[in-house]
């Protein structure tokens, strides 16, 4: 700034003053005597710095047909097309111009010294946020609570959800404070001059913003960590209480159990299914499906109240293949066993409305087949669907056909009556284990599907009723 001042001292001293009647040629004696009345009485000793005018007038340029035009300050010298000042009260101007300049510098060095000390200001208000962050660092995971304030029930306890930390307001405060004083800042700072060269200043505030916008960053940062951090803690203790409430549930219903004294027993498979009315919409469904299966054996307790035809007991059926097994008594044909759509007629006779047992067995080598009525061998035979696999992930209905994968039911192919201990094993049962199942003297359970409440649903109508076979099924 006072570099500034003296240049612009240095320009005006440099002035040729005004003639009074015709232009003359100036010399340096007037040029010495005009910057001498410019300049207070303690700035004349500058001579002793620059060396008298004669000397510098000897070393510098001359003007064609006039003597040297050079000041007692080093300065830069005016060209030969430098306007003289005009005569009159523009001379006699020149003392109120040095003080409006001297009023100018003073106002430039307030305005810069208000820049270095807001700069300042900015500077210590960084260095407080960067305090703060690091004691809410230190201070969110190590620091115990703070005297006089209850603490945050723990994790896993029934109490209510602590309150929000202290240390998360304080962030979202000095954030909210720092975006402010940025924002004013903004508005404050001068722009950039346009220029190749940015300023000192410019400069500054670059390095101001930069800093700035790391430390927004990393509270920012700092805000979304604790955030995720507290929504984890949440959920957790979320769990917890269900988990906790859960248990305290099944402890209610084991003191209610005991209170009362506990129910009969009821064995899983002790229901059958009831199919009162020939639709298309009366079935039950299992939940489970089949393997890929080589042989099989299905066996099952029914008692038909058709009135002609027995309906559709049971269909299991593929994707690809509607009829990958079905047992089938359609009109007046005889009761079918489909395997991938190849028939095999069966001598049973299910139409006196009593409950039988059923089961059908049959492997993939040669075809062969075996029915049995209550525990006898009614039929057998070969070549029905030889080295076929039966398809897996399949759909098992009872009650109706399947025309499609578990649906577009034909009412005239509906079984109407009642089912029960409906099972399925992965192999062919011997003669002496059919008749075990058939006579009630063994327990055997299907190793693929098992008849079990849990794994039976009915659908359109069709309801479960209590049945236990070898007690109820001979006496109906």
């Amino acid at each position: 700034m006072l570099a500034f001042l003296g240049a612009i001292i240095c320009i005006i001293a440099s002035v040729h003053p005004a003639g009074t009647a015709a232009p003359a040629a100036p010399t340096a004696a007037d040029n010495d005597s005009a910057a001498a009345a410019l300049l207070p009485a303690a700035d004349k000793g500058l001579g002793a710095l620059h060396g008298p005018a004669e000397a510098l007038a000897s070393a510098g340029p001359r003007l064609t047909g006039s003597t040297p035009l050079f000041s007692r300050f080093v300065c830069t010298p005016l060209s030969a097309e430098c306007p003289a000042a005009a005569p009159g009260p523009a001379a006699s101007a020149g003392p109120e111009e040095l003080l409006a300049l001297r009023s100018a510098a003073a106002q430039l060095r307030r305005t810069a010294l208000e820049q270095k000390e807001r700069i300042r200001m900015d500077q210590e208000t960084i260095r407080e946020l960067t305090g703060k962050l690091s004691r809410c660092e230190g201070g969110l995971h190590a620091a115990p609570p703070a005297a006089g304030l209850r603490a945050a029930p723990r994790p896993g306890t029934m109490g209510h959800p602590p309150a929000e930390p202290p240390a998360v307001r304080e962030l979202e405060d000095a954030v909210r404070a720092l975006q402010e004083r940025i924002d004013r800042i903004e508005q404050e700072l001068p722009s950039r001059p346009n220029g190749s060269v940015p300023t000192a200043p410019a400069l500054a505030r670059d390095a101001l913003h930069s800093k700035m916008e790391q430390l927004e960053e990393q509270l920012l940062a700092k805000i979304l960590a604790l955030q995720k951090e507290r929504h984890a803690a949440n959920t957790d203790r979320s769990q917890q209480q269900h988990d906790i409430e859960k248990e305290l549930n099944a402890l209610q219903n084991r003191v209610a159990e005991l209170e009362h004294g506990a129910p009969g027993y009821n064995p899983p498979d002790a229901f059958k299914v009831t199919i009162p009315v020939q639709n298309n919409y009366m079935y039950a469904r299992m939940k489970k499906s089949l393997p890929e299966l080589y042989a099989f054996t299905i066996c099952m307790w029914l008692k038909s109240k058709a009135l002609s035809g027995l309906g559709t007991p049971f269909s299991y059926s593929v994707p690809t293949q509607s009829n990958e097994i079905v047992l089938l008594e359609w009109g007046s044909n005889p009761l079918e066993l489909l395997i991938n759509d190849k028939v095999a007629q069966l001598p049973l006779s299910l139409k006196d409305k009593a409950w039988h047992h059923v089961c059908v067995a049959w492997t993939t080598r040669d075809g062969k087949w075996s029915a049995y009525q209550d525990g006898e061998q009614r039929g057998s035979g070969e070549n029905l669907a030889s080295w076929h696999a039966i398809k897996p992930q399949g759909v098992i209905i009872l009650g109706q056909e399947q025309d499609t994968l578990g649906g577009r039911f034909d009412a005239t192919q509906a079984f109407v009556g009642e089912l029960a201990h409906f099972a399925v094993w992965d192999h062919m049962l011997a003669p002496a284990e059919i008749l075990a199942l058939a006579n009630c003297t063994s327990h055997l359970q299907g190793n693929v599907i098992q008849w079990d409440d849990q794994a039976v649903e009915v659908f359109g109508g069709a309801s479960k009723a209590a049945f236990t076979a070898c007690d109820e099924g001979r006496k109906a």
